[in-house]
């Protein structure tokens, strides 16, 4: 097959050379393309060596079978078009097309199917805290439907990229140094705090970010379920942790959401408190699965459960997903090459 990663400079572009590599995806032809400032520069993928090439409005993308973009929504708006004009499919990362009706919003091991209708040849990546969550619910969904959700997100450097988790490095460095660390990437120093704020606040007192759980789960489960989110960022530098809380039409005992959860793609149970075995995002970065721990009855509602979900926000949260969805049409025989 023939593959080209956009935005291949950035953390999740680096990831997918990792991933695909990893998980030895077909690639017979790789073509990266970036920003004027990133096109000369070289990367290695299966011993050989690639130059970037900037990303322009022109032919680049004929012959291509799947395009994984990840250079920010306005990049994937400007270029969408010129990526998938010969047939390329376009999986994008950035928030651009989650919403649209017309572009399918995908996790694999929830909603699969949805990928294989794509009007404008785009699927949409979902929100990275988005993706971990619906893996982690879709298996309790199936035992009785999720009528309400309640979750605090402790999301890493990693989500807002590369630069960002420099910083977080740079900041700790800076303070053990007795300098005054720099402030660029977040709103406030993160080293040392957490910071209840990430995207941009909307009219209702909620950030972007936090609406985009509550629209974007919605449309992956294909469900009217509520949800009420709390963003925050945390000193942690690549996986992303969540506490959840979920109402349910009928009580779920905790035995049969471990087993639902135990038998679910995707999902590794580490649930042993009395042992101190819990996921944790230092143990869980650079790891495939959601890890799922803490599990208990909300002890506020008789339909309640409660647990805590970590997944590494660069795999699972954006490259790894992207890949299983192509990886998904592959086998359903649904990419065909390009003009």
């Amino acid at each position: 097959m023939t593959v080209a990663i956009v935005g291949v400079s950035g953390a999740v572009g680096q990831e997918f050379l990792r991933v695909l590599a990893d998980r030895n995806f077909p690639v017979e032809e790789l073509r990266l393309f970036g920003s004027a400032r990133s096109a000369g520069r070289s990367y290695t993928f299966r011993g050989k060596t690639y130059r970037v090439s900037e990303l322009k409005q022109n032919d680049d993308f004929k012959g291509v079978h799947v395009a994984f973009t990840s250079a920010g929504a306005g990049t994937s708006r400007e270029f969408a078009e010129t990526i998938t004009k010969y047939g390329a499919v376009m999986i994008d990362n950035s928030s651009a097309f989650r919403m649209d009706d017309d572009v399918p919003l995908v996790v694999p091991e929830v909603n699969p199917e949805d990928a294989l209708t794509r009007p404008r040849g785009i699927i949409a990546n979902p929100n990275c805290s988005t993706i971990q969550m619906v893996v982690a619910l879709k298996p309790l969904e199936t035992l009785a439907h999720i009528r309400r959700i309640h979750v605090a997100t402790y999301q890493s450097a990693s989500g807002a990229g590369a630069a960002a988790m420099d910083e977080l490095i740079a900041q700790y460095r800076q303070l053990l140094n007795g300098e005054t660390p720099k402030v660029e990437k977040f709103a406030f120093q993160l080293a040392y705090n957490v910071i209840p704020h990430i995207d941009v606040f909307t009219d209702n007192g909620y950030t972007k970010e936090e609406m985009k759980m509550h629209n974007e789960t919605r449309k992956i489960m294909h469900s009217d379920v509520a949800v009420s989110a709390t963003c925050v960022r945390v000193p942690a530098l690549r996986a992303h942790s969540e506490a959840i809380w979920i109402e349910t039409e009928r009580p779920l005992s905790v035995e049969e959401a471990r087993v639902a959860l135990e038998q679910a793609e995707g999902i590794v149970v580490q649930d042993h408190p009395s042992e101190k075995s819990y996921p944790m995002p230092l143990f869980v970065a650079e790891k495939d699965p959601v890890y799922v721990g803490r599990i208990r009855k909300d002890i506020s509602n008789p339909n309640g459960l409660s647990f805590w979900c970590v997944s590494d926000q660069i795999k699972k949260g954006a490259a790894l997903n992207a890949v299983q969805i192509a990886e998904y049409l592959l086998k359903a025989g649904n990419i065909h090459k390009s003009a």
